[in-house]
């Protein structure tokens, strides 16, 4: 007898990669080699970017030369540019990003080449364009559709700040902001870098993939962690956060932003993310942090549960200026480097992804015509 097939795929080995790797029990995660907590606060995101689309730390002159390729590739296509007030309009933040990157696929000179070279170019377009993509639709649907120009001073970060908050961004709001892109750049095998590489597989485009991604990532179980998170701070009374979160396990709700299906241990990303919700909250209103910190030490108490990505992530964005149904997009901001890396990784070496079933429905039915049913 055949075994019975693993539900969601879980431990099954779905295809070999270079780009990310994960020790649950011990808590790391690595990109190409490197240990996250050897990137976060030292790489950039820009060089994260290279490393996994490109397969190495650059050069200062490679970091330079792929910088300038970023800032010629942020400029949107006209499709795309007459489109963003519309989709505003009448579309949530994922949902958007999902229509708004098709039409840049339609807009880019290379949509219709998949070899390594034009895969290159688009993956450094997609990195550059997503962030603009998000501040203009933002721009649209809060009553204009201009944003700051770019600065080309800035890293990705301290743009993004700038072009969703209308300000520029004090030097370490742009460092703490690009570590956490730099923290949520890959994660191996997950939901939506599974869908990119399942569409890749079958020979379709870049872009095709993304917009894959991107729509995985739209489903509560994969993406909305982080604003979840935010929802249930802003909901509780900073007096009363322990009691709520005790009363809220006792009736068997689950409190976003704790365990993870991989890690048995503290997800390193959070080690990290907890610290600069720290920083940022001395800064300003401790207040979240404060009840993040009581909550943590509640459900570890009670469930015994680390938490993950998301739980700090969330405060973290919040201090830095970003609303919080933007959350979700700017996971995508930071991905777009492994998304993209995985489906150049996917062309070079294909092959058509196509898992077996198991069948577990009626048979030998007997044909009735339709008078007789």
């Amino acid at each position: 007898m055949a075994d019975k097939p693993t539900k969601g795929l879980a431990d099954v080995v779905a295809a070999s990669t270079a780009l990310s790797d994960i020790d649950g029990k011990a808590g790391r995660l690595f990109y190409r080699g490197y240990d996250i907590h050897d990137l976060a606060g030292r790489a950039t995101f820009e060089e994260t970017a290279y490393l996994l689309q490109r397969g190495k730390l650059p050069t200062r002159d490679e970091l330079a030369g792929y910088g300038q390729e970023l800032v010629r590739g942020r400029e949107l296509g006209a499709l795309v540019s007459q489109n963003i007030e519309e989709i505003a309009e009448k579309q949530k933040p994922m949902e958007a990003l999902r229509s708004l990157v098709s039409l840049a696929g339609a807009d880019d000179p290379d949509k219709d080449s998949i070899t390594p070279e034009a895969n290159l170019c688009k993956a450094a377009r997609l990195v550059a364009q997503q962030p603009l993509l998000i501040a203009r639709y933002h721009a649209a649907r809060t009553g204009g559709s201009a944003v700051p120009e770019a600065d080309d001073s800035l890293s990705i970060a301290g743009n993004f700040l700038l072009q969703v908050t209308g300000r520029v961004p004090d030097a370490r709001a742009a460092e703490i902001f690009d570590e956490c892109l730099v923290l949520h750049a890959d994660h191996t095998m997950n939901a939506s870098t599974f869908a990119a590489r399942v569409c890749a597989a079958t020979l379709s485009d870049m872009h095709s993939a993304i917009v894959a991604a991107i729509g995985t990532l739209k489903g509560p179980l994969h993406g909305g962690a982080n604003e979840q998170v935010m929802r249930t701070l802003e909901s509780l009374d900073q007096s009363q956060v322990a009691q709520s979160v005790r009363d809220k396990l006792a009736a068997g709700e689950k409190i976003m932003g704790f365990g993870h299906r991989v890690y048995k241990t503290e997800d390193p990303r959070a080690t990290h993310l907890r610290r600069m919700s720290e920083e940022l909250s001395a800064n300003g209103d401790p207040k979240y942090y404060r009840m993040s910190k009581d909550m943590e030490e509640v459900v570890f108490e009670t469930k015994g549960l680390y938490p993950n990505v998301d739980f700090y992530a969330a405060s973290v964005y919040h201090y830095l200026g970003i609303p919080t149904d933007l959350f979700t997009p700017v996971f995508s901001v930071s991905r777009m480097s492994g998304w993209t890396a995985h489906v150049i990784e996917q062309h070079a070496d294909n092959r058509l992804i196509r898992p077996d079933s198991e069948y577990i429905g009626e048979r030998d039915q007997k044909w009735k015509p339709i008078d007789e049913r």
